[in-house]
């Protein structure tokens, strides 16, 4: 627990700081953590981060991912035309390698880039985007609360299990709880902020972001049991890898972005 909170409060300290910083700070950061993920990924899935696929679906990762406005490059092709076209490549690979490669392992290949690919850009969309560093921290601090609610409240609280299948120490009443303390959290940036966002909206917010973040983090636990592994990596130690931390990131960011939930 000492090395989990000592990591936590460095990595957390360092990462809030690039945040506040943005432009290249934070896009390099969050351009770095895809990488990561993307090779953490790969490896639960037993794939060598040298192999032709791999390094097919990293250039699309990193299509996807960097911020190609802020080095002064117009970028107009649409996420849409680079997952085609990256389908297009994965699939001509299994012809070329005469079923070498399969078709089932470039299915892998092309989920994981957009999993990992669309989590990541929609994090730096969001910071670049107007007053982007309030609706970055907003949610964030409601992805957090939810996931320290759940912890605690469930911890003291929790009685029925939440998805014993999937993830047997998480509770119903963690779960509601987290909801519920990142909605409170939610109106606190309201009241802060009325002119940028309602106490109505934020309310919807804290719901969304809350619900799809305990999501996303089912839905890395499910992917883990699948593999028999507990962690995905070991770069944060007692914390794992980029895709235990940055679970619920991944989904929620392109969740509440895609659905105009936070301004574009």
């Amino acid at each position: 627990m000492k090395q989990r909170i000592i990591t936590g409060v460095i990595a957390g300290l360092a990462f809030i700081t690039l945040l506040v910083l943005g432009d290249l700070w934070y896009a390099g950061l969050i351009v770095l953590c895809s990488i990561i993920g993307y090779r953490e990924y790969l490896q639960m899935n037993g794939y060598m981060p040298f192999k032709l696929t791999a390094i097919a679906g990293l250039i699309v990762l990193l299509c996807l991912t960097i911020p190609w406005g802020l080095l002064g490059i117009t970028w107009t092709i649409s996420f849409t035309t680079v997952i085609w076209f990256a389908m297009f490549l994965l699939l001509f690979i299994t012809v070329a390698s005469k079923n070498k490669i399969t078709i089932d392992q470039v299915s892998v290949i092309l989920l994981g880039v957009v999993y990992i690919g669309f989590g990541f850009n929609y994090m730096i969309e969001a910071r670049l985007a107007d007053n982007g560093l309030f609706w970055s921290i907003m949610v964030f601090v409601c992805i957090w609360a939810s996931d320290a609610g759940a912890y605690f409240v469930g911890s003291k609280l929790g009685k029925h299990p939440l998805w014993p299948q999937i993830s047997p120490k998480k509770s119903i009443e963690g779960a509601l709880g987290g909801v519920v303390i990142a909605m409170i959290l939610a109106v606190c940036f309201a009241l802060y902020a009325p002119d940028l966002l309602s106490v109505g909206k934020s309310l919807l917010l804290g719901f969304v972001i809350a619900v799809v973040g305990q999501i996303g983090d089912l839905i890395q636990s499910a992917y883990k049991r699948v593999k028999g592994i507990k962690d995905t990596g070991t770069l944060l130690p007692g914390h794992g890898g980029v895709l235990d931390r940055m679970d619920s990131w991944l989904i929620v960011f392109p969740f509440i972005y895609l659905l105009n939930l936070i301004p574009n």
